[in-house]
């Protein structure tokens, strides 16, 4: 116990919502490891002191990474985290053939692990990691961090239980090897946070139509929006109705939709204001790729409003360009409130054991 500080490497960081979180729990981050570079600029705007490395963990060695950042093995302060893309495992149906190598990535990092043998080591994932486990490595995977001595918890959260506006599940992995307690996130205390806690004027996001742009680091910026498709929302009911508003309108219903009014209700839905959101994805922007809508103006959520809804905070710089992009890096992240969560759990049992020693 030599050394009294945490400090974490972030495998798969994104845009740093993650570390971040790790960070406003009291651990240092040392590093975020990224393939894709246009997440540098985000990650080293708002994790402070956290060197970017650009890297394909394919191709990332062991001795390199120990070098880089003056690692040392078995090291009871270090925090090893693999968050890494989900898209294979995601219930969304995303092109899996695009996504095919990220499946592997689980055992890649793993190797990391076993190399270093931290103190502890995290994994956050879509839930459909533990029901494909045989096939994602997870089996394997803890297997692996039992037979080194880790005490392993490995459960799904929704992350709404964790201050988090959102009903968000996840497969959540909390091991840790200088203890025999099992660590799971710390829950929130006090109410479950719904959209109007967190969005609306009172909040500081002002009234805009359709096609809003902010050019300013607020980013309260939302989709235009067609003709037809402002019709189409302008008949959805206030604060959660849904697209069978318009679907006996034969000049408005999607033929796609036609005699399908039992599947993808969501699709042109409004958010519920005393509820939390439903999952916030990479395309949030777009009332037709869920329940995005305003629970009461007339147009998608904004990039603010997504970036609210997965918990980061107002000052939370995005520097990407273009929607798309910056929708990217706050639909694909870890939400900050619950990688605090998260990080709190490792923070109290490492100065607990600390207290005995």
């Amino acid at each position: 116990m030599k050394n009294k500080h945490l400090k974490a490497v972030d495998f798969f960081c994104g845009g740093g919502g993650m570390s971040y979180g790790m960070q406003r729990a009291g651990v240092k981050m040392l590093a975020g490891i990224d393939y894709e570079m246009s997440c540098k600029e985000t990650y080293e705007t708002n994790i402070s002191e956290a060197e970017f490395i650009h890297a394909d963990v394919f191709e990332l060695r062991e001795q390199d990474l120990e070098h880089r950042l003056g690692l040392e093995k078995h090291d009871d302060s270090l925090i090893l985290i693999g968050c890494s893309p989900c898209q294979y495992w995601s219930v969304i149906n995303t092109k899996k053939e695009k996504s095919e190598k990220s499946k592997s990535l689980l055992t890649e990092f793993s190797r990391f692990v076993g190399y270093f043998m931290p103190g502890y080591v995290v994994v956050e994932n879509v839930p459909g990691i533990r029901s494909r486990q045989q096939e994602s490595g997870l089996d394997v995977f803890i297997e692996k961090l039992e037979s080194w001595g880790y005490t392993v918890h490995a459960e799904i959260h929704d992350t709404k239980h964790y201050g988090v506006p959102q009903s968000r599940k996840r497969f959540t992995l909390i091991a840790n090897r200088i203890s025999a307690d099992k660590l799971e996130p710390v829950p929130h205390q006090g109410k479950i946070l719904t959209v109007r806690d967190v969005l609306g004027e009172e909040n500081g996001f002002p009234k805009i139509p359709a096609g809003h742009q902010d050019a300013t680091e607020r980013m309260h910026s939302c989709a235009g929006l067609s003709a037809i498709n402002l019709k189409r929302i302008r008949l959805v009911p206030k604060d959660g109705g849904n697209r069978l508003a318009f679907a006996h309108r034969p000049d408005l219903q999607l033929k796609c939709f036609i005699g399908k009014d039992e599947s993808f209700k969501d699709t042109f839905g409004r958010l519920w204001w005393d509820k939390p959101s439903p999952t916030i994805t990479t395309k949030f922007f777009s009332i037709s790729n869920g329940r995005f809508v305003h629970p009461e103006e007339d147009r998608a959520l904004s990039l603010r409003e997504g970036a609210t809804l997965q918990s980061f905070p107002g000052e939370y710089v995005f520097k990407a360009r273009g929607r798309e992009k910056i929708a990217r890096l706050i639909g694909n992240a870890v939400p900050p409130m619950y990688a605090e969560k998260i990080g709190r759990a490792i923070v109290d049992n490492f100065k607990r054991i600390n207290k005995t020693h």
